[in-house]
């Protein structure tokens, strides 16, 4: 059994960016044709708290992953950064990973306690809520993602590459073929 993998994106959102970085980094690993687990990509999520996060409580529903990793731009930021926690009018959500683990082994990836008050931070927060309302097994992470550039672009798809791996071994106990 290989593990299943759901990962968003967001659509470009200000007048000056052709493209989304974290759209980037999905359509950079999707060409990568990534063969260790089952993916899923929900590309072009709206820059909009409630219709992105029913987009992607719709997918998890329909496909089951046992990883959501929501990934969205941040346009300030030169590493990338897994969120560890999520906040909505008072109410607070941490992921039930363990993130000073997963960043180890990672060269270009730090974590961040400020998920940005605003459309990635209230996903976030709503996936983290479903599956904690759901019961459900599968994990979620939300990565923010600088700009690419050629001199960042392989630092970031190893780290990525590596967390993916990282985390279907040893959170989600899948084997992990070569």
């Amino acid at each position: 059994m290989r593990g299943k993998i759901l990962l968003t994106s967001f659509q470009p959102w200000l007048e000056h960016h052709t493209s989304n970085a974290s759209d980037d980094l999905l359509c950079q690993l999707k060409a990568r044709r990534l063969a260790f687990a089952d993916f899923l990509f929900l590309h072009h999520l709206p820059v909009e708290t409630a219709i992105a996060s029913a987009k992607t409580i719709q997918a998890i529903a329909a496909y089951q992953p046992d990883l959501v990793l929501c990934c969205g731009m941040a346009e300030k930021r030169d590493r990338l950064t897994v969120e560890s926690q999520a906040f909505y009018q008072g109410q607070q959500l941490q992921t039930r990973l363990d993130l000073q683990a997963l960043t180890a082994p990672l060269e270009f990836t730090e974590i961040s306690d400020d998920a940005g008050k605003f459309v990635c931070e209230g996903l976030y927060f709503q996936v983290l809520k479903h599956l904690q309302r759901q019961q459900s097994q599968a994990r979620t992470l939300f990565l923010h993602v600088p700009l690419l550039t050629a001199a960042n672009r392989p630092l970031i798809l190893r780290d990525v590459e590596t967390m993916l791996h990282w985390l279907l071994h040893n959170v989600l106990a899948f084997p992990i073929d070569p």
